[in-house]
């Protein structure tokens, strides 16, 4: 596809690379000609320097054979600007990212009225995983599927679980929970397994289960509290204020300390139910005196990653069951879970696996279902919710019966509310929503799952 990304910051410069290395048409435009350089000699893509709302400038870069323009400026109104001016210079979809509550809120009328195909906000985008993060704390990370119906999460064996030792197939006779592990990390070694693979202390494992699946697994392991009741939050800014209102929902008891007088005064006054604390969030004493030591949780929201790496090191040294680290920076991704940082969470990141899973959805509008995606293991892993589609061959075939290419597994299918966790003997049927787990990236298709022939 023909794709055009204006505005080359931190999150336009990581989807750059993925849409680039996924094949796609880049083009990148930024005032700063430094950027461009850089991302066109790193990078099969093509670069124009220039401005987001200049004809000229946008004409110049192709915007009218564009597939997919994608603004990610620093300013939502000149990526609504520019998407809309784009569309009439002839792009076909717009996308733009919109940190305004208030644009987000008058989305409906900004893609029928307006033609603006979508939105993208990361910081309420971030505060939902780690409300989702908070809501399961066994696990590192939590994704959703079919509008909350399944839950893919990401857990680390220890060494007391019960699950360490345990061969796949005596989880559900041994442990009485009906769940699936999708893949196994272990150390650098990305596995699918099959019934027969033991599990290990230190394993990263990828589990799809039902909600109450879920949780009567949790209660199998001792190494964390059940709940979560209580949460420090260090940093009050536009992720903290989209996530305070989430965990009170929760009845989660939140506490913010935050530095800036006036931006605590105005989470007081949205959030009378939290207790707001003016204080430097980096000072060891304000920590203890405010209570860090009992907290069953904290989030590290500051606006530098250092501060919050080493925020992290302390909450988790103390004895805090649950400690979220907010990073920005790439490099230091991969870094911190090196280091025993698990549950990580970034704004860039999150903000272009959205995009990538919209560019997908587009990229074969005929063919290609794609609901949701997510990147897992260091993206060497995606799980794809697809929904089945009339006259597929391989409908009503028992899954034991297809032919399956490598490196897939199907790892949930959706029929109305039913959730089921697939055996052998489950078949699909048209218009089920089914989770796809798999190591071969740029699948656009659930027919790229099975052999030409469709069973055997």
């Amino acid at each position: 596809m023909n794709i055009l990304i204006v505005g080359c910051g931190k999150a336009g410069s990581i989807l750059t690379q993925t849409l680039s290395s996924e094949g796609h048409d880049v083009t990148v435009m930024d005032k700063d000609g430094d950027i461009v350089k850089s991302l066109v000699n790193n990078h099969d893509v093509q670069g124009v320097v220039g401005g987001a709302l200049i004809v000229r400038d946008l004409r110049e870069a192709g915007v009218e054979d564009a597939n997919i323009i994608i603004a990610m400026t620093d300013s939502d109104e000149t990526n609504i600007m520019c998407c809309l001016m784009a569309r009439k210079l002839g792009a076909r979809h717009s996308v733009a990212r919109v940190r305004n509550p208030a644009y987000a809120e008058q989305m409906v009328f900004m893609r029928e009225e307006l033609g603006l195909s979508m939105m993208i906000n990361p910081e309420f985008q971030t505060a939902n995983e780690i409300s989702r993060m908070l809501r399961f704390p066994k696990a590192i990370h939590v994704e959703t599927f079919a509008k909350g119906r399944m839950d893919l999460a990401e857990i680390k064996v220890p060494e007391e679980s019960a699950l360490n030792g345990l061969q796949l197939a005596s989880i559900a006779p041994k442990l009485g929970v009906h769940i699936l592990v999708c893949a196994v990390l272990r150390g650098e070694e990305l596995t699918i397994p099959d019934g027969s693979f033991k599990l290990a202390a230190g394993d990263k494992i990828y589990i799809t289960a039902a909600h109450a699946e879920l949780g009567k697994l949790y209660k199998k392991m001792s190494n964390l509290k059940r709940h979560i009741r209580s949460t420090i939050i260090v940093g009050g800014g536009k992720i903290g204020f989209y996530l305070i209102r989430q965990l009170l929902e929760l009845g989660i008891q939140v506490k913010v300390i935050e530095q800036d007088r006036a931006r605590c005064e105005e989470l007081a006054g949205f959030f009378p139910k939290a207790v707001v604390i003016c204080a430097d969030g980096t000072d060891q004493e304000v920590l203890l005196e405010e209570g860090i030591a009992t907290a069953d949780s904290c989030i590290m929201l500051t606006g530098i990653d250092e501060e919050n790496i080493i925020l992290s090191f302390y909450a988790k040294k103390i004895g805090v069951d649950k400690v979220i680290t907010k990073i920005n920076r790439t490099s230091l991704l991969s870094i911190s879970d090196s280091v025993g940082l698990e549950n990580i969470v970034s704004p860039k990141e999150t903000t272009a696996e959205l995009i990538l899973q919209y560019v997908r959805a587009k990229q074969n509008s005929e063919n290609s279902n794609i609901i949701t995606l997510y990147r897992l293991a260091d993206n060497r892993l995606e799980a794809i919710e697809f929904i089945v589609r009339g006259g597929a061959k391989y409908i009503g075939i028992p899954l034991r019966d297809l032919n399956v290419n490598p490196g897939f597994l199907i790892a949930g299918i959706i029929r109305g509310n039913k959730r089921i966790i697939p055996s052998g003997s489950d078949f699909l049927k048209e218009n089920d929503s089914v989770v796809v787990v798999t190591t071969n990236r740029k699948i656009t298709s659930l027919d790229e799952m099975f052999a030409t022939e469709g069973s055997r």
